[in-house]
């Protein structure tokens, strides 16, 4: 379960978020990269840009929903 609070510092203010459980799969990356980066110094993904329409959300979702660790969090809310 994704916690806020523990989000990584680099992701941009918004619903969706990356906590400090991420273990650098790349998968996040691969299926959303237009939303997620990775920090090279710590070896993290980040969310650098939050999806605005309903498509791209689509696709952050499907990032989400392929976490391995479950660190991608939505709390549905701008």
């Amino acid at each position: 379960m994704p916690d806020r609070i523990n989000k990584t510092p680099a992701s941009v203010p918004g619903p969706f978020y990356v906590d400090e459980t991420c273990i650098d799969c790349d998968i996040c990356r691969n299926a959303a990269p237009q939303f997620f980066r990775r920090n090279e110094d710590s070896g993290y993904s980040y969310v650098y840009r939050q999806p605005t329409t309903a498509e791209e959300v689509a696709l952050a979702d499907e990032a989400r929903n392929g976490c391995p660790t479950e660190s991608i969090g939505d709390d549905g809310a701008a």
